[in-house]
């Protein structure tokens, strides 16, 4: 029987888990975790107090005993179905639905029209695409602002200024640039032999769309959507502009809460109120954030 040579292990160590840089990277991503977390949570504990014990000025700590008659979800029933804004106590419940119409809407037709436009300037180029292209990429970059006011005579014009499907149109139109510059850019890094396979079975437009691409774009739509239902969600200046006063999504109600002069100042209400406006893009976050992180990678900033 021949000898069997015991061979020594090569190559770096292991590294320790507690070694000083890997302790100084953990530390400082603590650190700036509870620099922005630290805010949050007196929003959240605030929103469960009653207005004697804030005014008691202790805002670190939560409140744990609360007097006859009340509950900790006081401030939360107030913000949800009775908060007033002027002579109006409805709550921010139906500005809830409000920016529920807004966003489904606006964020599938966006996203379905800038999935059909960067897939053709992609895979299905025509006559002057690259322009078209060009003149996307510059839309991406114009403020809002500057467009406000055809957008309002445009609006007007088509009789829908001062109602939701308004809000829709100019949220659609808005985020077209930047949707279609990331379908674009996605598709474009995916294999073309993909594409050319299709052709050669025999598929059209809708059909390599439909079945090839559409499955594998996954990590991109996610990306897409968490950008469309965070920027549409969190949006003021559309919605005080063209929504029209009965139809002001909850941002727009949450300033007016906050910057109402009438009665007592309740900022656990008004704490109650700032998180239920946000409980829906850091739910979006929350729930996809891996797919966000590997769309990004997959593509989303790809040339």
């Amino acid at each position: 029987m021949s000898d069997i040579s015991i061979m020594e292990p090569s190559g770096p160590k292991p590294k320790l888990w507690l070694e000083p840089s890997r302790i100084g990277v953990y530390a400082f991503l603590v650190i700036t975790a509870l620099y922005f977390l630290f805010p949050l949570y007196i929003v959240i504990i605030t929103s469960f107090k009653d207005l004697a014990a804030i005014r008691d000025g202790n805002i670190f700590w939560p409140q744990l005993v609360y007097p006859e008659g009340t509950h900790w979800y006081d401030p939360w029933y107030r913000a949800w179905f009775e908060v007033c804004t002027g002579l109006e106590c409805k709550g921010i419940s139906p500005n809830f639905w409000n920016s529920v119409i807004i966003t489904v809407p606006s964020v599938i037709v966006s996203i379905a029209v800038a999935i059909t436009t960067g897939y053709a300037l992609s895979n299905w180029p025509f006559k002057f695409s690259e322009g078209f292209f060009t003149i996307l990429i510059v839309g991406s970059f114009v403020p809002y602002q500057v467009m406000l006011y055809p957008m309002v005579l445009l609006t007007k014009n088509m009789g829908i200024y001062s109602t939701l499907s308004a809000v829709v149109f100019v949220h659609t139109v808005f985020g077209l640039p930047i949707l279609t510059l990331l379908f674009r850019n996605y598709f474009a890094s995916l294999p073309v032999e993909l594409f050319k396979a299709a052709r050669v079975d025999g598929a059209g437009f809708w059909r390599i769309l439909l079945q090839v691409f559409l499955p594998m774009s996954l990590p991109i739509l996610t990306v897409a959507v968490i950008l469309q239902v965070t920027g549409i969600w969190n949006d003021f200046l559309f919605g005080v502009v063209f929504a029209g006063l009965p139809n002001y999504p909850m941002t727009v109600k949450l300033n007016n809460i906050f910057t109402s002069t009438f009665g007592v100042k309740e900022y656990n209400v008004e704490m109650a109120a700032t998180i239920l406006t946000g409980a829906v893009p850091l739910a979006i976050y929350f729930l996809s954030g891996k797919y966000f992180v590997r769309g990004i990678a997959a593509g989303a900033v790809k040339g």
